[in-house]
């Protein structure tokens, strides 16, 4: 999805020569493999946007996949583009590395000062370490390798796996089911009490050009909208998009993760950038793309 939204925010410049991989066509947690990409390719700017993700379901299920995946693709890229005279290295990582009590909105400075949260912790910590690789880089070698930190993503090409996905992917695919179905309920995992924040993918895209930029870009910044909403609200944004008229039944077994996610952006308005999508707007634009997708069977599944 990010890599394919910045695909689209830079495919009209005739003047810059795009490399692409896919995950089949180059294994990022084999160092061999990132060696020779970096030593046959010998790119001058990197935008690093490959990860292993998912919600709350699969960070719990398969932690040790999420830490050690995206430690290994981090570790593996940044060090093989230090080595082959990279000029410039822009790692994506995410604003689940900030503490789970982390005073709200979330500054950049809240970094490591005080617990994770416990059910995406692996990967937080695959991240954390991806920034700080690209900082020390920068510290010891002079390196402009920064980092930026979305908040949570949604748009077109995402992932809408009903169990492994993120919260809105997952839930438009449920209630757009239910609304052709015309199901009487959607349940919803956790109290829908927890407060999220949600930037549309094209946003993050423009922030990548925006940094790319910039001569002396901070190590890191957040990049979202500085705008929350509780789930409980989300999916009736959700269930107004694709047509669910029924119940929506919050699940409180299930785990909310952290209660309140909303960052700082200040740092990165500061350079001069800001988003520009509404949330409404952004769940139009992304149901429509999943009924398209769903349409021409096209839905990614895992």
């Amino acid at each position: 999805m990010v890599g394919s939204a910045i695909l689209r925010r830079f495919a009209d410049r005739d003047e810059l020569q795009i490399v692409t991989r896919t995950r089949t066509e180059l294994d990022l947690c084999n160092q061999a493999a990132v060696n020779e990409f970096f030593e046959s390719e010998l790119p001058d700017t990197v935008i690093f946007a490959a990860a292993k993700v998912g919600g709350i379901h699969a960070n719990a299920t398969y932690p040790a996949d999420f830490a050690y995946d995206n430690t290994m693709m981090a570790a593996n890229a940044i060090h093989a583009a230090f080595q082959t005279g990279v000029s410039r290295f822009l790692f994506l990582g995410s604003t689940c590395i900030y503490p789970r009590m982390a005073p709200q909105p979330i500054q950049e400075d809240a970094l490591l000062t005080s617990p994770l949260e416990e059910t995406n912790e692996g990967y937080a910590l695959a991240k954390i370490m991806g920034l700080k690789l690209c900082k020390y880089y920068r510290q010891q070698h002079g390196a402009l390798f920064h980092s930026a930190m979305p908040t949570n993503l949604y748009g077109p090409g995402d992932n809408y796996h009903p169990d492994n996905s993120h919260v809105i992917p997952g839930l438009i695919r449920r209630f757009d089911a239910a609304a052709q179905e015309n199901t009487d309920s959607v349940t919803v995992w956790g109290s829908g009490k927890p407060r999220r924040e949600f930037l549309h993918v094209d946003d993050l895209a423009a922030a990548v050009e925006h940094l790319l930029k910039l001569d002396n870009p901070p190590n890191w910044v957040n990049v979202g909208t500085g705008v929350d909403l509780t789930i409980a609200d989300l999916a009736k944004k959700i269930a107004e998009a694709t047509g669910f008229k029924g119940q929506i039944i919050q699940d409180a077994s299930k785990p909310d993760g952290t209660t309140v996610k909303c960052t700082d952006i200040s740092r990165i308005r500061s350079t001069g950038w800001q988003p520009t999508i509404n949330l409404d707007d952004g769940l139009t634009q992304t149901v429509a793309d999943y009924r398209q997708r769903a349409q021409s069977g096209e839905v990614r599944s895992i």
